[in-house]
């Protein structure tokens, strides 16, 4: 049975959408997407402005700390209150040479022979000096001394000619050997007789010019 021509249900009429609904809705979706982007990049220069900001004020904080904090190595040697027995009247000074040298030779460190008696003030100045902040940690790593007693300048006399020195400028005298038992330093000219006037930056640079120069093997 065929359908009457032109008889159409008004109830089945399809439905077409405007194309200019459409445009609109996809504009409005491009606008939010654009406005969440810069939003986005917003909080992004934000946070790197905040976050910039904090590391700047923190590094300034740290180099307001360190420019009121004492250095270590700043000014003279310390004074000393009391005097030990750094020259032992029985002491061999001879022995403790030697003994030193197969010591350095084996770790590759230099000799210290501090020249002097324990009622030379200076000499304890010193030897405090050599054992404290960053003198003492070159010491340690790179220097073994050893006290020659001097008596009232009439002990040990052979010594002082024997390394290249000479008590005419006072004590302390300081001489430094390598590991072979040569003289690579000596004090002749009293560089250390004041050494309650030395300055703790000086004694670290004659260190450090005279330590023992590491050797690398492959």
């Amino acid at each position: 049975m065929r359908a009457s021509a032109g008889r159409i249900s008004k109830g089945s009429s399809p439905t077409v959408s405007d194309g200019n609904d459409w445009s609109a809705t996809v504009s409005v979706v491009e606008v939010l997407k654009l406005q969440a982007r810069t939003l986005a990049l917003q909080s992004g220069r934000r946070f790197q402005m905040k976050f910039g900001l904090a590391i700047a004020i923190a590094l300034f904080s740290a180099a307001i700390c360190l420019a009121q904090r004492p250095i270590a190595d700043e000014g003279v040697l310390k004074p000393v209150a009391v005097k030990t027995d750094l020259y032992p009247a029985n002491a061999d000074a001879k022995k403790e040479i030697e003994d030193a040298l197969k010591i350095a030779a084996n770790e590759n460190k230099r000799v210290m022979l501090v020249f002097g008696g324990n009622w030379c003030y200076d000499c304890h100045v010193l030897d405090q000096g050599l054992h404290e902040g960053e003198a003492g940690r070159i010491v340690s790593e790179g220097f073994l001394v050893v006290h020659v007693d001097i008596g009232e300048a009439n002990k040990n006399l052979d010594l002082v000619t024997k390394y290249e020195t000479t008590l005419d400028s006072g004590v302390p005298t300081v001489v430094l050997l390598n590991g072979s038992g040569h003289v690579i330093y000596s004090s002749t000219k009293g560089e250390f007789e004041a050494s309650r006037k030395m300055m703790k930056k000086d004694l670290v640079a004659f260190l450090n010019q005279w330590k023992p120069v590491v050797v690398l093997h492959p």
